[in-house]
């Protein structure tokens, strides 16, 4: 189901022309180089207390106007380490791939600053999972994803940016193959960075 509401918003994307960017003026397309802090919210039900650390660490977005106030924003980064504990002694570690695809509503009657909300759907790539003998984790999983932020122009390019987003993000945790419970990540994720309109 998730995977049929990505296929078709990209395609939706895909379908839109440039007649917005003509019309305004305007290119549709803006980056943003963020640096984001991941707080877990560190949810078991394994009975084991597991927990990670929270991090600081680069990401990547890229944002395309479909009008004036709508948008789809593609956040990307690299492979990210989390050190895992259990019952605050570290047992291991795993590398998590998140990305997220948002649909956004950007506010535009406001002087001076420009906020905007989003929605949608995000998924995470578990990989190099370093646990004791016989414990796994699923490897993919979809979640959803939801975000408020706020950019600040500097001039008609440059702009600074403050966002917050919420990702669902878990695991079933197994050992020796069979499922003992669920780890859930679901971080909030705070971060600042800078913005370009091309």
């Amino acid at each position: 189901m998730k995977k049929h509401i990505v296929m078709a918003a990209v395609l939706a994307m895909g379908s839109v022309t440039g007649a917005f960017a003509q019309a305004s003026g305007e290119s549709p397309w803006m980056m943003r180089v963020r640096s984001v802090h991941l707080d877990s919210s560190n949810k078991d039900s394994t009975l084991s207390g597991l927990s990670i650390n929270n991090k600081t660490f680069g990401e990547v977005d890229f944002t395309y106007f479909l009008s004036p106030n709508l948008a789809a924003e593609l956040v990307l980064t690299t492979p990210q380490k989390q050190t895992v504990y259990a019952a605050g002694s570290e047992i291991g570690s795993f590398k998590h791939l998140p990305s997220s695809l948002l649909l956004q509503y950007h506010f535009t009657d406001l002087q001076g600053v420009k906020p905007y909300v989003g929605a949608g759907i995000n998924y995470t790539h578990f990989s190099d999972v370093a646990l004791p003998s016989g414990v796994s984790l699923d490897s993919h999983n979809w979640g959803w994803a939801f975000q408020a932020g706020l950019d600040i122009p500097l001039d008609r390019n440059w702009s600074i940016n403050l966002d917050m987003k919420k990702a669902y993000i878990r695991s079933d945790v197994y050992v020796a193959g069979s499922s003992v419970g669920r780890f859930r990540v679901d971080p909030v994720l705070y971060a600042v960075g800078l913005g370009y309109r091309f």
